[in-house]
């Protein structure tokens, strides 16, 4: 076979990559992706009860970028969605990121008044900063103790289930991720632009990818076929140690274990995810996002060391 450009992996990059080319350039482009699959982690599916599942765990598109947003709009209508997110702590589903009605709902109006004052006048309002920012900068016992208190019981038991390390051990961009969030704002994003594709993203993808130039091979990895395809031009959007066949080492990603259940229920939980950072062995509960007679939630727990595409 000959194409102008192979590219390797069908998820949001290499799909995207492959749309601009094909309609932008008039170039011919095979995808390789050694899933049985397309959308990579963004893959979803309607169960035999009707239920869109998203096998790899929920996916909510943001963006603050408007072209991002009308651009795959060309390729799905959009169902507006605000994710929210609750953690059990001390017993308490309270918000996530940890926010200040977070401070109220697990402390004495009083003593969260308090807090909460002093939040923002050291940090300021409607500011977001990484826990471990606060906890070397806190000054005064009062956020001293609620810097300890929401590492101990929001971030450490997390991270250890989700990386196996402490959250000083991981990268700080990692860590930013989940920033404490001095706001009266639940969402878990703050994006403009935030929702689910209407009828899911592999719909979604399969429009994106619906080109006479655009051909997929599914069930294959990149090295089977390479020396049976010509092409000018690759793009690579896998693990990197696996480009360069870990001559260096394999890096040390992380895998969840998912778990599919089905109950007779119109709604299982108050929101979309609940987090467990300090109860039980797995990470978080989370359910179908689109209203229906019968939810499947989903049960996220570690496994080993592994690396995952």
């Amino acid at each position: 076979m000959k194409v102008d450009w192979l590219i390797v992996g069908a998820g949001f990059t290499g799909s995207v990559l492959a749309e601009r080319i094909a309609t932008q350039l008039g170039q011919k482009v095979l995808i390789v992706e050694q899933r049985d699959h397309i959308a990579g982690n963004a893959y979803d599916y309607y169960d035999k009860q009707g239920i869109l599942i998203h096998q790899y765990g929920p996916h909510i598109f943001h963006t603050n970028a408007k072209y991002i947003w009308d651009y795959l709009a060309q390729f799905t209508q959009w169902r507006s969605y605000y994710h929210h997110v609750l953690a059990v702590i001390d017993g308490k589903r309270v918000p996530v990121p940890f926010n200040l009605n977070s401070l109220y709902a697990l402390f004495p109006p009083r003593y969260a008044d308090k807090l909460a004052q002093q939040l923002i006048e050291q940090y300021g309002f409607n500011v977001k900063v990484p826990i471990l920012k606060i906890r070397e900068s806190a000054t005064g016992d009062d956020l001293k103790f609620l810097a300890d208190y929401i590492y101990e019981k929001v971030f450490q038991g997390y991270t250890l289930k989700q990386w196996d390390l402490k959250p000083e051990e991981l990268a700080p961009s990692v860590t930013a991720r989940v920033p404490i969030y001095i706001s009266r704002d639940d969402r878990y994003f703050q994006d403009k632009f935030q929702g689910l594709p209407k009828y899911g993203y592999t719909a979604l993808f399969r429009r994106l990818l619906n080109h006479p130039n655009i051909k997929v091979l599914l069930n294959t990895a990149y090295q089977e076929i390479i020396e049976e395809i010509q092409y000018q031009k690759m793009i690579f959007t896998g693990p990197i140690d696996e480009f360069f066949e870990h001559s260096h080492g394999e890096l040390p990603y992380r895998s969840l274990h998912f778990k599919f259940i089905s109950t007779e229920q119109e709604q299982v939980q108050p929101v979309g995810t609940i987090n467990y950072p300090n109860e039980y062995n797995y990470t978080q509960n989370t359910h179908s996002l689109i209203n229906a007679a019968k939810i499947s939630p989903t049960i996220q727990s570690p496994k080993t060391n592994i690396a995952p595409y």
